[in-house]
């Protein structure tokens, strides 16, 4: 019952997100973890379950430096290798004025897409199928349903990047899918490693949020060339 009740949540905000009311990003994804946090207190889940607890926020910080570091240095390899520089080059964030770009980076993606997605799937989700099944089925099925949900976000990347452009929409949503679960499983064994959902949403913010500072600037660069 309380897993079905997760999955209507997510379902909903996925719908609201991406079709509904797409304007009302942030407060439906603020409202949706907030909900799924009660549905973990009343499975019985802890702070420590979720990786919330006083502890677990220490250790995930030590973690969260060096994995902002290591993203943002790995970004600016490929963004300095021609053969990988096409797929920084994507229209939805390369039209961003400084403005909205601050947005993004300071409430919409770590008050909206981090908080809604690492409570979700590497932190209620997880921690209820841990309990019930093991660390190895939990990250399956956390994984899974993290591709799954990207379905109706990805439709419109072949618009608006390059590389998925040359894919097609049906094969551009299938590798978007297939990537995002094999990033879910990555996010599920750090979350299990560093005992902490600190260090699973530090990454996601990071991916995100130097993929739009990079898309941004990127254009702009070349531009000046």
């Amino acid at each position: 019952m309380r897993m079905l009740c997760v999955l209507a949540v997510l379902v909903g905000a996925n719908l609201l997100n991406n079709w509904l009311a797409p304007g009302a990003y942030v407060p439906t994804c603020v409202a949706g973890a907030a909900a799924l946090l009660l549905i973990a207190r009343w499975d019985g889940l802890s702070r420590a379950d979720l990786g919330l607890d006083a502890a677990s926020l220490r250790r995930g910080l030590r973690w969260a430096s060096v994995l902002v570091g290591a993203v943002l240095v790995v970004f600016l390899v490929g963004l300095a290798l021609p053969a990988t520089r096409e797929a920084f080059q994507d229209e939805r964030a390369a039209g961003l004025t400084m403005g909205q770009l601050l947005w993004r980076l300071v409430i919409r993606v770590p008050f909206g897409t981090v908080l809604l997605e690492e409570i979700a799937f590497r932190g209620v989700l997880w921690a209820m199928v841990r309990r019930r099944r093991g660390a190895a089925w939990a990250t399956a099925v956390s994984s899974l349903l993290f591709g799954l949900w990207h379905v109706l976000p990805s439709r419109g990347l072949p618009r608006a990047n390059a590389a998925a452009a040359v894919l097609g929409t049906g094969p551009a949503v299938a590798a978007a899918v297939v990537a995002t679960t094999a990033a879910g499983v990555a996010l599920c064994e750090l979350r299990r490693r560093s005992g902490s959902l600190v260090a699973p949403a530090a990454l996601h913010w990071a991916l995100n949020g130097f993929g739009y500072v990079l898309a941004w600037a990127v254009p702009r660069w070349m531009d000046g060339e």
